[in-house]
Formats: C-alpha cells, sequence, structure tokens
C-alpha cells in the first residue's frame, strides 16, 4: 500500500500534442491512435482523455510534410517517464511532430 500511495503522490497530468504523418492514407490515423494508446498503457501512463482533432497545415514544412493529423492525449504520468515517452515516439515514423506539457 505504502507503493501505491508512492506512485500516486508522484504522478503528475500531462498533454501531449502528437502531428501524424498519414500521407497517403487518410484512414491510417486510427491505427496510429491506437498504437501511441497501447504505447502509454504498456508503459503505466494513466489516459483520461483523447481529442482527435482535424488535419491541419503546418506552420512550416516538417520532413516533406505539409499537413498532419492532430491529436491530443490528457494523461496521469509520473515525471521521470516524459523523457523516455518522447524518445520511444521520436522513432515513429508516423509520428512528425509531438509537444509535451504540464498540466495544473
Amino acid at each position: 500500500m505504502h507503493k501505491e500511495m508512492h506512485t500516486f503522490i508522484n504522478t503528475r497530468r500531462y498533454e501531449v500534442l502528437f502531428a501524424l504523418d498519414t500521407q497517403g492514407r487518410e484512414e491510417g490515423s486510427k491505427e496510429i491512435i491506437e498504437r501511441i494508446e497501447n504505447t502509454l498503457t504498456a508503459e503505466g501512463v494513466n489516459t483520461l482523455q483523447v481529442q482527435r482533432l482535424e488535419k491541419r497545415e503546418l506552420a512550416y514544412e516538417h520532413r516533406r510534410l505539409k499537413t498532419a493529423y492532430y491529436v491530443n492525449f490528457v494523461f496521469e504520468a509520473e515525471p521521470s517517464l516524459i523523457e523516455r515517452l518522447r524518445q520511444r515516439f521520436k522513432l515513429d515514423e508516423e509520428i512528425a511532430l509531438q509537444q509535451y506539457c504540464s498540466v495544473l
């Protein structure tokens, strides 16, 4: 029980905005989002909300990508986990951009 309480105390709320590269397959965003959700769960994240936004034009071209499908995740996790998530998703070619922020 002490360990569970310790984990709860260290848990913070975060948001991450992903820009997904769905070029050539518009219906592909659903599978990418499910894969992201599964990865977050496997890492011990408590996902609170998934906001499927829309496809938008990027402010600047990124990896020859001009548009991306945006999805926002609100979740609870230990602060030490954020860098590991950032590195893991950085290796995913279908995630063009990711931006994390702490929610008060």
